[in-house]
Parts: structure tokens; sequence; C-alpha cells
């Protein structure tokens, strides 16, 4: 029988978690007819075996896409949704997992309900330490509030699937190389274009691991990574929003690498950084923020 949801789950080198993300999904309460799509991209651990174990015990339920060779994060996240059979696609990393096992017929029923084309929740981030961080209290549901905060965290996700790949269609995020990410670009969309809906209950943990794209202890990778959702957010501000909130974007993005580099880098680099912003944009000499960083910044050096 046809799933209903498919849950896409993208893997690399996730050995040591691949089990738990599976089984939770396994383990989900649901009156309708659930698949794993698993996307392996040619890890160098154990992921495949364990992949392939799960396709072998459960051939109704899972199955493994994969190659002979490395295709990269984004077009494993690509080839793994276009693989899913289901109307709607869940959305969990192989790091990551469903706590709540009703999150998936609760999210089903609200879409349902409320006729949205996206549904998501509240998560818990999990450190590898075992220390737990709740993300910000609020839901936003809103293209103008997602620019300012997105809220929906990609294991959280779920949403139609002729839609997705609609925005695949319509923002062509492959010409965007210099986007570190592909879950960001995709719920914007949702938010200008369809109508989502988020619920107030945490049914999912994403697992903060010390080095992957979205955190790294290397500030260089940190700032790019920083500087790409800010790139993402004015794009979508720009095509979608008519540039209505490009003034705040622009200096959050400022600020926000800026505060990195009060901290890491040279003086010249941090001045480099504000000047070559500020002349592009001109409206960043005005940015107060951006003085009070660079105070901080001849401090910290000075008590190093």
């Amino acid at each position: 029988m046809m799933p209903l949801v498919s849950v896409c789950m993208t893997t690399y080198n996730h050995e040591p978690y691949i089990a738990q993300a599976i089984e939770s999904v396994l383990n989900q309460r649901c009156s309708f007819d659930v698949e794993v799509v698993l996307g392996e991209d040619c890890s160098s651990d154990n992921t495949l075996a364990i992949c392939r174990k799960y396709e072998a015990q459960y051939p109704d339920k899972v199955r493994v896409i994969t190659s002979t060779n490395n295709v990269g994060m984004k077009a494993n996240y690509r080839r793994t949704i276009e693989a899913c059979r289901a109307e709607y696609i869940a959305m969990c990393d192989g790091d990551d997992w469903f706590s709540d096992p009703d999150k998936l017929q609760l999210q089903i029923d609200t879409i349902q309900k409320e006729g949205c084309a996206m549904c998501y929740t509240r998560s818990e981030r999990r450190k590898e330490s075992g220390s737990t961080i709740y993300p910000s209290a609020g839901l936003n549901e809103s293209f103008e509030t997602m620019l300012v905060l997105n809220t929906a965290e990609n294991c959280t996700v779920v949403a139609k699937k002729e839609l997705i790949l609609q925005y695949y269609n319509e923002v062509k995020p492959e010409t965007h190389p210099e986007w570190l990410t592909d879950d960001l670009p995709m719920w914007l969309w949702f938010a200008a274009t369809q109508t989502i809906k988020a619920i107030d209950r945490v049914t999912a943990v994403h697992r903060v691991l010390e080095s992957s794209v979205s955190h790294s202890s290397n500030w260089q990778k940190s700032l790019r990574f920083c500087d790409s959702l800010a790139d993402i957010m004015l794009w979508f501000d720009k095509n979608y929003g008519k540039s209505r909130q490009r003034a705040f974007l622009l200096r959050r993005k400022q600020n926000d690498a800026l505060w990195v580099l009060s901290y890491h880098g040279t003086i010249a680099n941090f001045i480099a950084r504000w000047w070559s912003e500020s002349i592009q944009n001109p409206i960043l000499f005005t940015n107060i923020a951006a003085y009070g960083l660079f105070a901080k910044k001849i401090f910290y050096r000075m008590w190093l």
C-alpha cells in the first residue's frame, strides 16, 4: 500500500545515531502507512550497513537511496526527497530523532483540518554532552516573522511533496552555491507563498554535534554559515518581500559578523568587514551597534 507520509532522512557518517533516528520513525503511532527513505551519501563508517539492515528487516517500510560516490549534502537532500513516494514528506536528519510517537499523526491531522501546506512543531536541541537547549519561545507562521526569526527546525517539519518540488522548480536552490543550508530557504518559500501552521508541542530532537555544517568551533566556518543564513533571508526579502526588511536584515548580518570578530581575528579583520559592508550599504554607517562592538573588540584585545 502506498504510504501517506515519507520520512526523508539524509545521512552521512551517522553510525552512532542512525538507528535511533530510524527507530523513532518506526515507532510512530499512525492510522496511515509511513515509509523511511534513507539518503545515504557514501559514509566512511558503518552507516550504510546499519541502513541496509533496517531495509532488509522492514522492506515495506524502509528504503535506502545511495550511489557509488559522495554527491554532497544538497544533492543528497534533493534526490532523497524526489525518491519519496508519499503525498506528504516529513524531514529528519540521520542524527536527529522523533521524540513524540504521535508526531506524524498530530501533524497530518492538523494539515488536513487546517488546510495548510506545511506544519511544524516545537523542538528540543540536545548537545552531545547531554545538556538540553529549548529554542526560542516564539512559533512564527508568517513570512515577515520568519524572516526575523526562523523557528522551524528541520526535524519537525511535514509538508506536501508537490509543493516541495514546486519550491525547487521556482527557487532553483542549486544555482545558489553560497547557500550552505537547504531547509531555511524551503521554509521561507512556504511562508511566503503558502499557509503554514505551528504546533506548540515538542515532538523531535535536533542533535547539536560539535562539528557540523551549522555548528563549528572554527570561527571562520561559523562566520561563513551566519553570512549564508543572512544572505538567504536577504534574497527572499528581495524576491518575495519587496525588500521591506532589507535595512533590518543588513544590520543584523553586520552585527552577527562583528560580534564574532569582536572575539576572533584581528582588529584589521574587524575594520575591513565593517568598512566593506558599510561602503556597499551606506545605511550601515548609522548602525550604532557596530561602534559598540568595535569598542568591545579594543577592550577585549587589551585584556588578552
